[in-house]
């Protein structure tokens, strides 16, 4: 008898439909597997026979034949135990062949028939629906992520006779479908906040300025001063995440198995802080079936790189196209994946291997010696930091809170949204949400400036050796901050705040360092 019942696998980030096909026939008996299969689908015959021995499920000796199409795509991962399962059942005839013909299948059997969780079954039951499936048994342990998705019936169960009990009655059908329900994840959960910060009214500014238009930042400065303080703080300024960028990001952790037990989405943005000898391959993705790296786990988050020169120089290189495309594309032979990559990159970093130059009284580095270190970055790495703010050592009144008014990331995100709003009313329909990501034609249609305005940019250029990207760097920034102020035009005070902003390449980087005297 044959039977077709329906799965999903994983490709990147993304689900395809898997149609599961088996028929129980005369011949010597046995049970094969075909359909480019990965060794642990393979396995799937050894721990479906066992899982259905111990179930109670007693299947005369026959010849068993599953195949997994599309049979062009590899499949792996061991969501397919169930359907696999299932099929064979049917195929049987211990279920109804029309209870099954719509329904599909994700999860892993265990040998006594548990069903176990298995990654990426948002991504899975999103290809289901969107294949047209109506209804998808998952482990009880997913059934929220599934019920995540919406428009799709999702069924939870425990093992196997669960299944058949369910299958063997509508009824019962109905009673064991569940409903999502949404937990609590949002600002309360921030255990830190700008409120704590004394002081550093420039580090505030610039980081309130990024966030609001989604500019990569980087700070500078010596030990101490509160680079990692500003940094592990963005995220309680960002606006809410909408129920697509939920989605967008469950999906990404998902697949990585890196959801919270009991969650399905994501409620906060995420804020990922590798270490700096992470491998290229872990920061930008990878591998033999690809995976999303750490530039995609803090896709519609902040991506933040302490120690910046400190990191090998191929993983900082790797992400120059990534963050100028916002997404990363992994090719293989077999095909290539695509994960999304929309990060707001914040870096902080020591001006010289001691930390404390321009300082001649503390710092005692070589010339040679600042010059290596900070040539560890890369000018066109730089080019795509849109804001460089150097951070002054914190006194003893700032460090003491004595003259502290500080603003809570509350106050702060008001003004953010406030910018944003403006920014998404400015690029209605064009696909563009933030000035950061604004190509040559919206700089020229939305950064218009006034003769002033226009002298003092051609001077800066001119002065600043700036390139092309530099000189839009600064018109989007210029554009940012009015937003932020409510202006419709970019003033010359705007201008001047934006230039300030990349002083830095030419002290740093250009050729003002100072030689110990």
């Amino acid at each position: 008898m044959f039977s077709k019942v329906y799965s999903a696998g994983l490709q990147g980030i993304d689900g395809y439909p898997v149609q599961v096909e088996a028929d129980v026939g005369n011949g010597l008996p046995g049970f094969h597997m075909v359909g480019y299969l990965a060794s642990e689908v393979r396995e799937a015959e050894e721990r479906v026979r066992t899982a259905l021995k111990n179930s109670g499920f007693s299947m005369p000796p026959r010849k068993i034949t599953v195949n997994l199409s599309p049979a062009d795509i590899r499949k792996d991962g061991t969501a397919f135990d169930l359907p696999v399962a299932a099929a064979v059942l049917a195929a049987y005839g211990m279920n109804d062949p029309s209870m099954v013909r719509d329904c599909a299948f994700i999860g892993e059997l265990g040998l006594d028939g548990q069903v176990k969780p298995v990654r990426g079954v948002l991504s899975l039951v999103s290809a289901l629906r969107d294949d047209g499936r109506k209804r998808c048994f998952l482990p009880i342990a997913n059934l929220q992520e599934g019920l995540a998705v919406g428009k799709i019936q999702i069924v939870g169960i425990r093992d196997l006779r669960q299944m058949m009990e369910i299958l063997a009655d509508p009824g019962k059908l109905r009673e064991e479908s569940g409903e999502y329900t949404e937990a609590e994840d949002g600002e309360g959960d921030y255990l830190v906040d700008f409120s704590e910060m004394n002081g550093q009214r420039l580090i505030r500014r610039a980081t309130e300025i990024a966030v609001a238009g989604r500019h990569n930042i980087l700070y500078l400065g010596p030990p101490g001063s509160g680079k990692s303080m500003a940094a592990r703080r963005i995220p309680t300024i960002m606006p809410h995440l909408s129920r697509e960028e939920q989605l967008e990001i469950s999906k990404v952790y998902s697949v990585c198995g890196m959801l919270p037990p009991g969650r399905a989405l994501l409620g906060r943005r995420p804020f990922r802080s590798p270490h700096h000898t992470i491998s290229p391959q872990a920061m930008a993705g990878g591998g033999r079936n690809p995976k999303p790296g750490e530039i995609s786990l803090a896709s519609r988050g902040v991506l933040f790189l302490d120690e910046f020169p400190e990191f090998r120089r191929e993983a900082l290189e790797i992400l120059r196209q990534p963050l100028e495309e916002r997404k990363v594309t992994v090719s293989r032979v077999n095909g290539s994946c695509t994960f999304p990559a929309n990060v707001l990159l914040a870096a902080a970093m020591n001006p010289c291997p001691c930390g404390f130059y321009p300082d001649r009284d503390r710092c005692f580095c070589t010339r040679d010696q600042v010059r290596r270190y900070l040539g560890r970055i890369s000018r066109p790495l730089l080019e795509r930091i849109d804001i460089c703010v150097e951070i002054a050592p914190s006194s003893y009144e700032d460090i003491r809170g004595k003259n502290a008014e500080n603003e809570s990331s509350a106050a702060i995100r008001e003004r953010v949204e406030r910018a944003g709003e403006i920014q998404r009313k400015r690029f209605a329909g064009s696909g563009i949400f933030f000035n950061s990501e604004m190509g040559n034609r919206q700089v020229e249609q939305y950064c218009c400036l006034g003769e002033e305005e226009e002298a003092l940019l051609r001077v800066a250029f001119q002065e600043k050796h700036l390139s092309a990207r530099g000189y839009q760097k600064i018109l989007k920034v210029a554009r940012t901050i009015a937003d932020l102020d409510g202006a419709r035009q970019i003033a010359r005070i705007h201008l001047c705040e934006a230039i300030g902003y990349r002083d830095l390449e030419e002290k740093y980087w250009g050729s003002g360092i100072q030689t110990k005297g």
